[in-house]
C-alpha cells in the first residue's frame, strides 16, 4: 500500500467510531448507515475511510469462512518457532504453503509464529506440517481450531452505550456565510415535517436555506413539500454565520437547551 505513513495521520473520535463500526460488521457497514449513527455525512465517512486506508490504518477487509460447514474441512493452528532474524522471511514463505490462510508474527518467547491452516482431513494437515518443517521452522505444538471469535475494539465504540450527539460539518464561505451538514435527531422540531411547514412554524428562519438532503444512498433536491426524517443528513446554507442557532431545528430541544444554558 502506498500513500502517507501512519505517523502523519492521527485518529480523532469520528475515525475511531468508523473503525468500530467496520469491526462490528464491515460487510453491512455502508457509508450512509455509519453516517446516520456517527452524525456526519456519507461523503465524510467515505473520505475518512479512504484516508484510513491510504495511511495504512485499515489494511484490509477479510471474510470469516466456516470451512467445516463449507466442505467439512479442518482448521489447524500450528505454534511454531524459527530464529529471531528469520521471522519475517519465514512468514512470507509460509504464505506459499497450500492450505495456510493466516500467519501471525509474535515478539518474545520461543513460539514466534502462529500458523493457521485448512486441510481436507488429518492427512492433509500432516502434509501441511511437513511443508512447514521443510522451511526449517519447528512446530512446537498444534491444535484443531474449534471456533474463532472476533470482537470490535471497545474503546473506539459508544461511551457506556450513551447516545451520540449529532455532529455537524462546517464550511466557511467568503463574507461570513457557512454551509453546514447536520444529521437530524429523532426528536428534532423539523423531524417528520415538510420544509414548507417548518418555515411557516418558524423552525427554519428566513435566512436559512436547505440545499440538499442525503437519505440512505440518495441525495435529494429539497422542495417545499420535501419531508425531513430522523437520520437524514441535511446540508444547510446560512448567509449570516449563525452557526449553532441555524441547527436548532435539527436537534432535540433538550440538547439545544443544554448547550445554550
Amino acid at each position: 500500500m502506498t500513500g502517507g505513513s501512519r505517523e502523519d495521520y492521527r485518529l480523532d473520535q469520528i475515525d475511531r467510531q468508523i473503525i468500530y463500526k467496520l469491526m462490528v460488521d464491515a460487510r453491512n457497514a455502508s457509508a450512509p448507515k455509519i453516517a446516520g449513527e456517527v452524525g456526519v455525512t456519507g461523503a465524510t465517512i467515505r473520505n475518512r475511510i479512504a484516508n484510513l486506508e491510504e495511511h495504512g490504518l485499515i489494511e484490509g477487509y477479510h471474510p470469516t469462512i466456516n470451512f467445516e460447514r463449507a466442505d467439512d474441512s479442518l482448521m489447524n493452528l500450528f505454534l511454531c518457532h524459527t530464529t529471531f532474524g528469520n521471522v519475517e522471511t519465514a512468514a512470507r514463505q509460509l504464505g506459499a504453503v497450500p492450505g495456510v490462510i493466516n500467519v501471525r508474527e509474535l515478539m518474545g518467547g520461543r513460539i514466534n509464529l502462529h500458523v493457521l491452516a485448512v486441510g481436507s482431513d488429518t492427512t492433509d494437515l500432516r502434509r501441511i506440517g511437513r511443508e512447514i518443517e521443510n522451511l526449517n521452522i519447528e512446530i512446537e505444538d498444534e491444535y484443531l481450531l474449534q471456533k474463532d471469535h472476533h470482537f470490535p475494539y471497545s474503546p473506539y465504540g459508544p461511551d457506556n452505550g450513551r447516545r451520540l450527539e449529532p455532529l455537524a460539518d462546517y464550511i466557511s464561505l467568503t463574507g461570513g456565510a457557512e454551509v453546514i451538514e447536520v444529521t437530524v435527531h429523532e426528536g428534532a422540531p423539523i423531524a417528520e415535517k415538510t420544509l414548507q411547514a417548518a418555515a411557516e412554524e418558524g423552525i427554519l428562519d428566513d435566512d436559512t436555506l436547505v440545499v440538499a438532503v442525503e437519505r440512505d444512498d440518495d441525495v435529494l433536491t429539497p422542495q417545499g413539500h420535501t419531508t425531513i426524517y430522523p437520520q437524514d443528513i441535511v446540508t444547510v446554507f446560512s448567509p449570516n454565520s449563525s452557526g449553532d442557532p441555524a441547527l436548532d431545528g435539527f436537534r432535540e430541544p433538550s440538547t439545544t437547551n443544554m448547550e445554550s444554558g
